[in-house]
């Protein structure tokens, strides 16, 4: 039976690409090595085995932890019929939600009539449903040393660039030409909103047209 590690499953609005303003509900994995270091998940880095808990202790948290539950596929549909979920579009995230193969859970979520999204760092191969909307948020020279995999480039459906500097911009330009990235829409996402990532972001999409992810649920205060 396959087993997924959940940190959280919760509802809210999509905040970032091509569906901000989404209702949507979000199943967030635990585990990813590649350590970026503006992460602001980082209590889903490790899967220890001691902080594995019961799903009712994983739904009742009240503050971001690396707990974590092992839940079958079953298991998490029938937990989305139980919460009483309204959105119709699934965001699987993490962590790395790719270290693990997510087709069976995208094609359970479709037959129920659900839209499946996977947000994933592009450093792992891309294993999910043929509809599955693909953002690739590239991880270019991170700690883990993973290098951006070719076929996560070609399989994106969107890629999401956080932002700092211009030599975050520089690294996804020869990304881009590396891998012959042309159609993809390419989102430039400020680092923590602050202003002169902004302001970056702002210009280098006008100058590239290019678009602009400010991670709204962030500016709304809400998860």
């Amino acid at each position: 039976m396959i087993e997924y590690k959940i940190n959280e499953l919760f509802e809210t609005i999509q905040g970032e690409g091509s569906f901000t303003g989404q209702p949507s509900i979000f199943i967030r994995l635990q585990g990813c090595p590649v350590a970026c270091s503006w992460c602001d998940t980082k209590h889903t880095w490790e899967t220890e085995a001691t902080d594995e808990v019961s799903q009712n202790i994983m739904l009742t948290k009240t503050q971001e932890t690396s707990q974590w539950a092992a839940m079958s596929i079953e298991s998490i549909l029938a937990l989305v019929k139980q919460k009483g979920f309204q959105a119709k579009h699934i965001v699987i995230t993490g962590g790395e939600p790719c270290m693990v193969d997510l087709t069976p859970l995208c094609d359970a979520f479709e037959l129920q009539g659900y839209s499946l999204q996977v947000e994933t760092s592009g450093t792992f191969e891309i294993n999910v449903s043929a509809n599955c909307w693909v953002t690739v948020s590239p991880k270019i020279n991170m700690r883990g040393g993973y290098p951006i995999l070719n076929s996560a480039m070609l399989r994106a459906n969107e890629i999401k660039h956080p932002i700092a500097t211009e030599q975050h911009v520089n690294d996804l330009k020869e990304l881009l030409i590396e891998h012959d990235i042309k159609n993809t829409p390419i989102y430039l996402q400020p680092i923590s909103q602050k202003s002169r990532a902004t302001e970056l972001a702002i210009a280098t999409c006008i100058a590239n047209n290019w678009r602009l992810s400010v991670q709204v649920h962030k500016y709304l205060g809400i998860e």
